[in-house]
């Protein structure tokens, strides 16, 4: 039978054709027989104990869905000392690094299992860090929890289903609510707003009405959360499967001003081609489009560089003659302005660097008008690119959102070509080392000269020489650096 009610023990139902709800709940029971070998034996391990354990938050809702992964969370009335007494004979792996707040780690059948002990925190409302409390119940662990949907539980090995907040007709509307008020969740943890804008992105959730007006009212608290957590949370969200409904709300409800200005501050500044209502618009369509492109899952590469491609207009919108605007040169202020906010939010420096770099290149195409690549352009424009040329080919496509049918269909046609051109040269010589016909030593043998600057600049030279004419032969190549060694004065005309 069931356990009642009561405030110490949330509703918990077993699954029966009699229950409520018992269609949804069965459905999750036999998904968890997936990875009931483990779960259960976990729960009798528990049990024999004398000690509580349930699947809980955002694994229960997974299943739900029908995405359960190999990541499992369980909430448990042991302390986190037992709890390691209990897993260690059993895991294939165990891991204390959470401990501090109540968190053992265990990995057992290809699975990685969360255990942590039932928590009532509080919070001091200046930081997000809970002064960590346990609790005494599940419905102490629950009520904490940032939304109803993630509010839910499954006994083991007894599959008793536990939602004394309505989280399963949540998931079934696909809407986000919290187990409390907004306001008094979001003040607790202020991360919980950008949760809520991930969930949108990931999971196609609408956030409850009273969600979005504690957002909007309390955007400014997120100031309290760390850059790293706030990167974390955003690169989720754009990672989603539709990161612009994320965006649209982080903007919406002003939460974009403090982690993200820049892609508000775009929403006024109208396009050189008059094809979108603004900068804001066309940028997430280009992301739209990139992310149509992607063909093993989501690039947080491309991504952010789609975001951020156009980062640069605001700073270099001029009006022209006859109505016009320009942004002349919007992509090297881009570069700069994307590696300056992407430091901010403590990215990695080669995550930095791959992302600016992107943003700098994706006008470089629209540099050459049709049938105009040379040898040697192509040659820079694979160079340049280096590792990022696959990215580099979808963001440039991605960037084209003209409605007009015939302009859409001639730059798709240009840069077919330039693919072709590509593949053309590529079956010729080596475009991904493109580098000098004379290595260092060779040219301090040639010039007499030790390591320094000049043999730096020569081979600069020659690798400029290369990008312009191809390969050169050793006897070209050995002609071009005494030529060049005579115009700078390191050589003598008649140096042998």
């Amino acid at each position: 039978m069931p356990a009642e009610p009561t405030a110490d023990r949330p509703a918990e139902t077993s699954v029966s054709a009699a229950d409520p709800l018992s269609a949804a709940q069965r459905v999750a029971v036999a998904e968890l027989m997936r990875v009931s070998p483990v779960t259960d034996e976990l729960g009798r391990i528990f049990a024999a104990a004398g000690h509580e354990l349930y699947l809980v938050g955002g694994s229960v809702r997974d299943v739900l869905l029908g995405r359960a992964g190999t990541d499992l969370d369980f909430c448990t009335d042991a302390r986190p000392e037992r709890v390691l007494e209990l897993v260690r004979p059993w895991a294939d792996g165990v891991w204390d690094l959470g401990i501090e707040f109540g968190t053992v780690g265990a990995a057992k059948g290809g699975l990685r299992l969360e255990i942590t002990t039932y928590r009532a925190e509080a919070y001091d409302r200046v930081t997000r860090n809970p002064v960590v409390r346990y609790g005494e119940s599940l419905a102490d662990d629950l009520v904490r929890r940032d939304f109803t949907v993630n509010a839910m539980a499954v006994s083991l090995p007894e599959h008793r289903f536990a939602d004394p907040y309505g989280g399963l007709a949540d998931l079934t509307a696909r809407v986000l609510r919290t187990p409390g008020t907004p306001e008094e969740s979001f003040g607790d943890d202020p991360l919980r707003m950008l949760r809520a804008a991930r969930f949108v992105a990931q999971l196609r959730f609408t956030p409850a009405p009273e969600v979005v007006a504690a957002m909007r009212d309390m955007a400014g608290e997120i100031e309290r959360i760390t850059a790293e957590r706030v990167r974390d949370e955003l690169t989720k969200l754009i990672c989603g499967a539709d990161p612009v409904a994320g965006l649209r709300l982080l903007v919406e409800t002003g939460l974009a001003d403090h982690v993200l200005p820049e892609l508000p501050g775009m929403r006024m500044e109208i396009d050189e081609h008059a094809q979108h209502k603004d900068v804001y618009e066309h940028t997430l369509t280009v992301l739209e489009q990139a992310v149509a492109l992607e063909e093993d899952g989501p690039d947080p590469v491309l991504r952010w560089a789609a975001l951020l491609h156009d980062i640069g207009k605001p700073a270099t919108r001029r009006a022209e003659p006859g109505e016009k605007v320009s942004f002349h040169h919007h992509e090297v202020v881009g570069a700069k302005l994307a590696r300056k906010r992407l430091k901010a939010l403590r990215f990695p420096k080669d995550t930095t660097e791959q992302i600016a770099d992107l943003v700098f290149l994706h006008l470089r195409f629209h540099g050459f008008g049709r049938g105009e690549w040379t040898d040697s352009a192509v040659r820079r424009y694979v160079t340049d690119a280096g590792d990022l040329l696959p990215r580099l080919h979808k963001l440039v496509r991605s960037d084209s959102t003209t409605r007009n049918r015939r302009k859409a269909a001639r730059l798709s046609e240009d840069y077919d070509a330039l693919e072709q051109r590509i593949a053309a040269l590529r079956a010729q010589e080596d475009l991904n080392r493109v580098r000098p016909d004379l290595d260092g030593n060779a040219i301090m043998t040639l010039l007499g000269v030790p390591p320094g600057p000049i043999v730096g600049r020569a081979w600069k030279h020659l690798k400029e020489l290369r990008l312009d004419r191809g390969p050169l032969s050793r006897d070209e190549a050995e002609a071009e650096l005494q030529r060049w060694a005579v115009a700078e004065g390191i050589a003598r005309p008649d140096r042998e």
